[in-house]
């Protein structure tokens, strides 16, 4: 008897190891899910500066190009006087060591013809422009510089937390894993107020009948951090991908998409709307109809169908 409760006894001391590693894989996957998003929104942004300097540049080269050709037509016409006679003395100036300080004398404008007046005045206003847009295109660059390094810290976060999670799944027994696997998959399986499958199940437009034709093409595919299609996708991606097939574009995370769009209650979700998860709005989902979502979930896993309450509600979305 004693040996037969030690037996006993020692289930649940064998259990609970697995429990608090299946535990622990859920709230690595859960960080990591924010992290992927902060990476998304930086990465978005880096985008955003590249194309951003590259316009200044190409405006500055545009405008160096304005102050060239204003410097040559102001030379031909000191030539000019030259020949007739002499250099104007304030058109010397301009082949000082430092014309600028030429064109800080604007009292000398009035002893130069007309001409050459206007001239200076567009060359004055050119070199400004000029400078100005250096600046800014100095700042734009520094502020990438800052966003590539969120980026590369926001990769290292994911990588540390998955690699973590895929040692921790590893340390479990088959059965354990598939246990891991049917429980992820369950878990809050009631509809939570959800519409009657069996009533108004067709999607709210074209739009969203679309989007969510898109996002059923991409069932099966691997769920990819920071992927918005086609070979992969993370969560965010996946309904950015789903619905520019259907001509509107989203926001790149799952934070901005919760606000690309109506509001509408729980109650009256319809196929193609987003169902954003958590009170960070760290994940979401296409509601699909029949108390179900279309979702990318975690590394590992492919893009599927789930309870649409497989994890807390925070809003639903109707892009």
């Amino acid at each position: 008897m004693p040996a037969a409760a030690a037996a006993l006894g020692a289930v649940p001391a064998q259990a609970a190891p697995h429990a608090d590693a299946r535990a622990e894989v859920d709230r690595l996957y859960t960080e990591a899910e924010r992290a992927t998003e902060a990476y998304d929104k930086a990465e978005e942004r880096a985008d955003g500066l590249r194309r951003e300097v590259r316009y200044a540049q190409d405006r500055i080269a545009r405008r160096q190009q304005e102050v060239n050709s204003l410097r040559e037509e102001l030379g031909s016409l000191a030539g000019a006087q030259y020949r007739t006679g002499g250099i104007d003395p304030a058109v010397a100036l301009l082949f000082s060591a430092d014309p600028d300080d030429y064109l800080d004398k604007a009292a000398t404008l009035d002893r130069i013809g007309a001409e050459e007046s206007v001239r200076l005045r567009e060359l004055r206003s050119a070199l400004r422009e000029l400078d100005q847009e250096r600046a800014e295109a100095a700042g734009k660059l520094t502020e990438l510089d800052r966003s590539r390094r969120a980026v590369a810290a926001h990769k290292r976060t994911v990588e540390r937390k998955l690699a973590r999670a895929r040692q921790l799944l590893d340390s479990l027994s088959a059965a354990d894993r598939a246990a891991y696997e049917r429980s992820s998959r369950s878990a809050g399986s009631d509809r939570l107020g959800l519409p009657d499958p069996t009533g108004a199940t067709a999607a709210a437009d074209g739009r969203a009948a679309a989007a969510l034709a898109a996002a059923r093409s991409a069932l099966g595919r691997p769920y990819v951090w920071g992927a918005n299609g086609p070979a992969g996708f993370d969560c965010s991606g996946l309904m950015q991908w789903s619905y520019a097939h259907a001509g509107v574009h989203l926001p790149r995370t799952s934070q901005e998409q919760r606000l690309a769009g109506r509001r509408v209650p729980l109650s009256q979700a319809r196929p193609g709307d987003l169902i954003v998860y958590r009170s960070d709005a760290s994940h979401v989902a296409m509601y699909a109809g029949g108390g179900r979502v279309i979702h990318a979930p975690h590394p590992g896993a492919a893009v599927r169908y789930d309870p649409v309450g497989m994890m807390p509600i925070s809003s639903v979305t109707r892009p």
